[in-house]
């Protein structure tokens, strides 16, 4: 099985230029967990998940640092923090949106997309044809045809 066989096609997007109040809305709206992020000519350029719009939601948290003979060392990824800092201030997806995008090509086998899923802790995957967003499978997508192949 693949991931055409699987995928949904009328795949809800936004622009990168879309306020983030917008996706909000339409993740609550459409009871959806992610929604990928295309360009006019529809080329997946990232993706916004509830997972971030629960950064902008919570208290920032400054990481831990000790200095030691004039040197400041960070016991917290300091990296992280600029990451959720730039998604904590965002109006605007491109701000806020995952840029690092798994996908994977609609011939995709269904196996090979369950391991994915699992080795990058990831729940969804946008399917492309010729580089451009065709669908996405999510990981109830995986586990319906796991069942209907085994049952």
């Amino acid at each position: 099985m693949l991931a055409r066989e699987i995928m949904t096609t009328d795949v809800i997007t936004v622009s990168p230029d879309e306020e983030v109040e917008v996706v909000a809305k339409l993740l609550v709206d459409n009871k959806i967990s992610g929604i990928p992020v295309v360009d006019q000519d529809n080329h997946v350029l990232g993706i916004v998940t509830e997972k971030d719009l629960l950064i902008k939601a919570r208290e920032l948290k400054v990481p831990f640092y000790i200095t030691l003979f004039d040197s400041i060392i960070f016991l917290e990824n300091p990296l992280r923090f600029s990451n959720n800092l730039k998604k904590y201030a965002a109006a605007k997806v491109k701000d806020l949106m995952t840029e690092k995008v798994e996908v994977v090509d609609e011939n995709t086998a269904v196996t090979a997309i369950a391991e994915i899923m699992q080795n990058k802790k990831i729940n969804r995957l946008p399917v492309i044809r010729n580089n451009k967003l065709v669908g996405i499978v999510t990981r109830n997508d995986v586990l319906k045809a796991i069942v209907k192949n085994n049952g």
